[in-house]
């Protein structure tokens, strides 16, 4: 991107020129920013331990180098490139799976996961953790809309409903009785966070209640051995949905676990949740977050295979099931400007119960509610309201049993694949596996090994003028989602622009972009293949 190009971005920006885009209508607004009240329910005045930091805090390095608005007077695109790789790389996390003396009986090596903000705050959430009283790990990315709040809540959540919903019978007993006696409880999931990744501290205590009501009610079904891995999927799904729709319709003298519960339910979230468990992997999606497989073929090249959906207003399947579940005559009004009833982009989603309570309902619990303006929850009854609920948190389940040429799964909300197609995804991860592969140090020797001969290979090493690449693979897709110019390649300037870009412009061009990507043990695959 040229200078001229820069300056236009600038321009158009202050002449209020409107781009054409597929951004959901929550985004159009820029709310009073004075009004946000719902970010002080993060914990700001103590330290950070791990998983315990506010979101002002995830984010303040990116947005010292981020301008607030077209209007400042001394506006500037230009960054250092280490000041870019700062920006880039302060969401990055990784965890890789313990090798117990050398045998990794895990399907999964290991994962790599980076978040860029393009609102403020970040509305996407992510999460990851490894199931502690069943078998396998799970990955989940969370799309926000109208606030965070609904991703954050569901991103803590989700996955803990979803290990609930897979435990016997036995464990489920053996996990009440605990808490019934006042003991410690068996853990549930070892969640692999980031330092800053936030959590809604006062309101854990509702939290566990609802989620111990869900293992009641699971126990009362008397069933053994439960739900298969779709129906636990889609049980966990439609429970916290009904949940969160719930406890904001339940009396609650503390006003801030209230106000909490108000703007989750009046905000809204996608979310794709991945679990794999040895050569069984299952996607969860529902909305427009999208998982993809990456495939390495006998012949050397590399295939894309798309595990989930886009549940939006452009998906004909979507289009078709939502005018079969309405009367006829509202065929022509369920979906305006491809949106659903003219508002939202995806057609499922968590929370956003605007598009899913009676009006009735909806004006009750508001008028109940002390300061719902000062909460930014976002009120607006829609034409042609008349056969609600219009939007459902079902998802659409896939199951895949992974091959020895499965090597990775991308999952990232829709600000990344906006940017960049499945195939150019799946060859960015690709081109970065094979470069780090490359740059590994050689560790077959010619024998005998001495010391001239070490000292002769770390010459090569040092003379091969490898340019510096990001360790993180997630950091190296948003790198190129924003920085790539018509040929493919990074232009350091369109980089910088796209990462000083304010508040009020930022939307326009990109959305809050989640990476995680899961890379599998082809070994462990092979020796399941080999033995079955």
């Amino acid at each position: 991107m040229s200078r001229t190009v820069s300056s236009w971005i600038l321009t158009s920006a202050r002449k209020r020129i409107v781009l054409q885009g597929k951004g959901r209508l929550y985004s159009l607004c820029i709310p009073n920013r004075n009004k946000i009240k719902w970010k002080l329910v993060f914990s700001k005045t103590r330290p950070c331990p791990a998983g315990s930091c506010s979101l002002d805090s995830t984010f303040s390095l990116k947005k010292a180098f981020r301008h607030t608005s077209t209007e400042e007077e001394h506006f500037s695109f230009q960054l250092s490139p280490s000041q870019i790789n700062e920006i880039l790389r302060a969401g990055e996390l990784s965890h890789k799976i313990l090798d117990l003396n050398g045998k990794n009986a895990n399907s999964v090596l290991r994962f790599e996961s980076n978040q860029l903000a393009s609102n403020a705050p970040i509305e996407d959430r992510r999460s990851a953790a490894t199931c502690l009283q069943t078998q396998g790990m799970m990955f989940g990315v969370f799309d926000g809309h109208a606030g965070s709040a609904c991703a954050q809540a569901v991103s803590e959540r989700l996955l803990h409903y979803i290990a609930v919903s897979l435990m016997s019978r036995q464990t489920l007993e053996d996990i009440e009785l605990a808490v019934e006696c006042m003991k410690p409880a068996l853990p549930i999931l070892q969640r692999h966070k980031h330092p800053n990744d936030a959590e809604y501290r006062e309101i854990t205590s509702q939290y566990f209640e609802s989620l111990r009501v869900y293992w009641q009610h699971l126990l009362d079904l008397d069933a053994e051995p439960g739900f298969s891995l779709e129906e636990a999927l889609i049980s966990a799904f439609k429970r916290l949905d009904s949940d969160i729709s719930l406890e904001v319709q339940a009396p609650q003298e503390n006003e801030l676990m209230r106000n909490i519960a108000l703007q989750v339910a009046f905000s809204g979230a996608t979310a794709c949740v991945a679990h794999v468990d040895g050569v069984h992997l299952h996607v969860a999606n529902t909305g427009d977050c999208r998982a993809v497989l990456g495939v390495h073929e006998d012949d050397g090249t590399w295939s894309t295979l798309p595990l989930t959906r886009d549940h939006n207003a452009f998906d004909e399947f979507e289009i078709r099931r939502l005018k079969r579940e309405h009367p006829r005559s509202e065929e022509k009004t369920v979906f305006v400007n491809d949106r659903l009833l003219g508002i939202l982009m995806p057609t499922r989603a968590f929370g956003d119960v605007q598009l899913k309570w009676s009006k009735e309902l909806q004006q009750n619990v508001l008028e109940n509610s002390s300061d719902v303006e000062g909460l930014n929850i976002y009120q607006y009854v829609p034409p042609n309201y008349h056969t609600p609920p219009y939007l459902t948190a079902e998802p659409e389940v896939t199951y895949h049993k992974l091959r020895s040429k499965d090597k990775f799964l991308v999952i990232a909300s829709d600000g990344l694949w906006e940017l960049l197609s499945n195939e150019k995804v799946v060859q960015l991860v690709a081109g970065h596996l094979m470069e780090l592969n490359a740059q590994k140090p050689q560790l077959a020797f010619e024998k005998p090994v001495n010391l001239g001969y070490m000292h002769s290979l770390l010459l090569q090493r040092k003379n091969r003028g490898v340019a510096p690449l990001d360790q993180n693979v997630a950091t190296h897709l948003i790198r190129h989602a924003i920085g790539n110019n018509e040929y493919g390649e990074v232009d350091q300037e369109k980089l910088a622009a796209m990462l000083t870009l304010p508040e009020d412009l930022a939307r326009m061009y990109r959305d809050d972009i989640t990476v995680t990507v899961v890379y599998f043990n082809p070994e462990t695959i092979e020796h399941y293949h080999r033995n079955n």
